[in-house]
């Protein structure tokens, strides 16, 4: 009896490491965590033409573009979209580019935005495929600005640098997806608030650069994303060093999201 006891206890703390591991594998796949891809629906809200919010508005049935933002996250659980998961991540090695750069013939995140963008505006999609569409394009744009999104091919997108945050075990990934955002303690609206408005003049100029020249910025980010203390400890400095980028890159991808639907629908 004792033995079937002691079986048990072996089995289900067995069973519980297996649960808690792929929690954390899970947890490893978001990207900017929900309150940075809301922070950067709401900015592209902002930034409507009245005919591109009209037409948003109906086809998403009322729902916001900080509401949808997360979806692409949340059907990762779904056999029926297993295709997609690879669509939210590029590999661009040190001193290649994109062009360069063997393809993976499950998708990227640049090539996809390109390709969505392109049924978009050709308009032959259903409506469930046009809101899917929608969805993917809000949830992407997002992903491609957060620098790590675009990585090098050595450390899964800085998911195997692990560090500490604030004492506590993490890694490099996580850190930009959501911990320094979450330190912050701001909901997305009140992050929204802190970031500002752009000039005009920036605006347009962000609006003009290519998905290509996103990641290429993104790329640009990695002595910065990089710099990391011998120990690998980060808290105050580390994010004070860097959470300025954080807000630069939710603006801007706000701001170039608007620029695209408003071409497509205003």
């Amino acid at each position: 009896m004792h033995h079937e006891i002691k079986i048990t206890e072996v089995y289900m703390k067995k069973l519980a490491s297996v649960f808690i591991l792929c929690l954390f594998v899970a947890s490893q796949a978001f990207a900017w965590g929900q309150n940075g891809h809301r922070a950067v629906g709401l900015v592209a809200e902002q930034h409507l033409s009245k005919k591109a919010r009209k037409n948003i508005m109906k086809l998403l049935e009322e729902n916001t573009l900080a509401e949808v933002s997360v979806w692409m996250d949340d059907i990762k659980s779904d056999d029926a979209y297993d295709h997609t998961h690879d669509w939210h991540w590029v590999t661009v090695e040190d001193g290649q580019t994109y062009e360069q750069m063997e393809k993976n013939p499950n998708g990227d995140i640049i090539g996809k935005i390109e390709e969505i963008t392109k049924a978009l505006k050709a308009g032959n999609l259903n409506k469930q495929q046009e809101q899917e569409y929608v969805k993917y394009l809000v949830h992407l744009v997002g992903d491609i600005h957060q620098p790590l999104h675009v990585g090098t091919g050595d450390d899964t997108g800085g998911n195997a640098v692990k560090v500490q945050w604030f004492y506590q075990p993490s890694n490099l990934h996580r850190v930009w997806d959501s911990e320094m955002i979450d330190s912050k303690s701001l909901s997305f609206t009140e992050i929204v608030r802190f970031l500002g408005e752009p000039e005009k003049e920036q605006i347009k100029q962000w609006q003009a650069a290519s998905v290509r020249d996103w990641a290429k910025e993104s790329m640009s980010y990695r002595p910065q994303v990089y710099n990391l203390p011998e120990d690998k400890k980060l808290s105050y400095r580390y994010s004070y060093d860097n959470y300025d980028l954080v807000e630069q890159r939710l603006l801007q991808a706000g701001i170039r999201l608007a620029g695209l639907l408003n071409e497509i629908y205003g």
